[in-house]
């Protein structure tokens, strides 16, 4: 078997932008893959062109020397666009291993350790009494880990971190004493913090509020983090934005967190997230996937979760009053996975078990998009 063909498509879909990429055999074989830097979609299609050159004519099957060669046969090797790019060509090789072989992709990861993929789900609601109904409503709905959202920016895009920070604490400590201590509570902060702020915020809550803190601060300085986990107790999710193995190794290393948020589609697909779950055992650190794609990222991240043994929640686009599945359409993606109840069933197809009508994909055109670019009240600029 030969790859024949690799065609990226940078498409809108729902409310944002879908970057897939369907990779061709000679066999007529192919595989679906998504890659995860939203945003910037079009700098990871130009890597994927240049990988196209020297892939066309390989053999699919060849999943890990074709890693390796992608990521070191250029002097500047790695960084989030390339391995964005090394992402969706992997999962997409592993779709097609999986329906050459007639058997789904979490028995090419070592086989199923789990009948279904337990997830979390996240309240939409500003800080106040209506995040505290959804969290029930959610609850209701047989959730048993919910993350909240922290006080966030204004309509003029101002964001006052300190301000946040007291309102956001005040209504978990409410949140927590309505929701009672059975249903695990976490907070978002998309690393918009400093190490002072996240500390003042969470020593302004009682011990046991908060099971864990999403990206409280930025990733780029480990010993930032490790200020941080001498000053609280929380247990902390962070790496939803790492891009290798190497850039997981001093968190792991150091047992500076908890919670692995890894992605699938950024940190180099299916190959790397192995890696990084394997090593994360040995430092008894949960994977806690992030899923904010479409249903190419949910498919190959429950593959992956059914296959490891250190997993705690899968994160999983449900809010109260609507379910909806990454920014999916089900005309697009007539077969894709779908939540029942609280959890992801563990697909028995083989390959990812999520089709594409490629001609509707066609159809569909590229949005430039742009993240709110936040300033603080000063006027200076501060972190989406």
């Amino acid at each position: 078997m030969k790859i024949t063909a690799i065609h990226p498509y940078p498409v809108w879909v729902g409310i944002r932008n879908q970057l897939i990429v369907k990779v061709e055999t000679n066999e007529g074989i192919v595989g679906w893959g998504e890659s995860g830097l939203s945003g910037r979609e079009k700098a990871v299609v130009g890597a994927i062109e240049h990988y196209r050159e020297f892939l066309i004519g390989r053999d699919p099957m060849a999943i890990g020397a074709l890693w390796q060669e992608m990521y070191r046969s250029q002097y500047f090797e790695g960084g989030r666009v390339l391995t964005a790019a090394i992402s969706a060509i992997d999962i997409a090789l592993h779709d097609i291993k999986g329906k050459a072989l007639g058997v789904p992709v979490y028995q090419l990861l070592g086989g199923k350790q789990r009948r279904h993929i337990p997830t979390f789900a996240t309240t939409r609601g500003p800080c106040g009494p209506e995040m505290i109904e959804q969290a029930k409503e959610l609850m209701a709905g047989g959730w048993t880990a919910i993350r909240l959202f922290p006080a966030s920016h204004d309509s003029r895009g101002v964001y006052e971190p300190r301000a946040s920070i007291a309102e956001t604490a005040k209504w978990c400590v409410k949140a927590r004493e309505e929701l009672g201590d059975e249903v695990v509570l976490g907070v978002d902060y998309h690393h918009r913090l400093s190490v002072a702020e996240a500390a003042s915020y969470c020593q302004k809550m009682p011990s046991g509020t908060l099971d864990f803190l999403e990206e409280p601060i930025r990733d780029e300085t480990p010993e930032a983090y490790e200020a941080l986990r001498r000053m609280t107790g929380v247990p902390f999710a962070i790496g939803e934005e790492f891009a290798s193995k190497w850039q997981f190794l001093p968190y792991i290393e150091r047992d500076i967190h908890q919670f692995n948020r890894i992605d699938v589609c950024n940190v180099g697909g299916l190959t790397e997230a192995m890696k990084v779950a394997g090593w994360s055992e040995a430092h008894y650190v949960d994977m806690m996937p992030h899923n904010p794609l479409g249903p190419i990222c949910t498919a190959a991240t429950i593959h992956f979760a059914a296959s490891v043994a250190n997993f705690s929640w899968l994160e999983t686009r449900a809010s109260p009053g609507e379910l909806y599945h990454g920014f999916d359409d089900i005309e697009i993606f007539p077969v894709q996975p779908r939540l029942e109840g609280a959890v992801y069933k563990v697909p028995d197809t083989p390959g990812l078990g999520v089709e594409v009508d490629e001609d509707l994909v066609k159809k569909q055109s590229f949005k430039f998009w742009e993240a709110p670019h936040l300033q603080r009240i000063d006027g200076s600029v501060t972190n989406w």
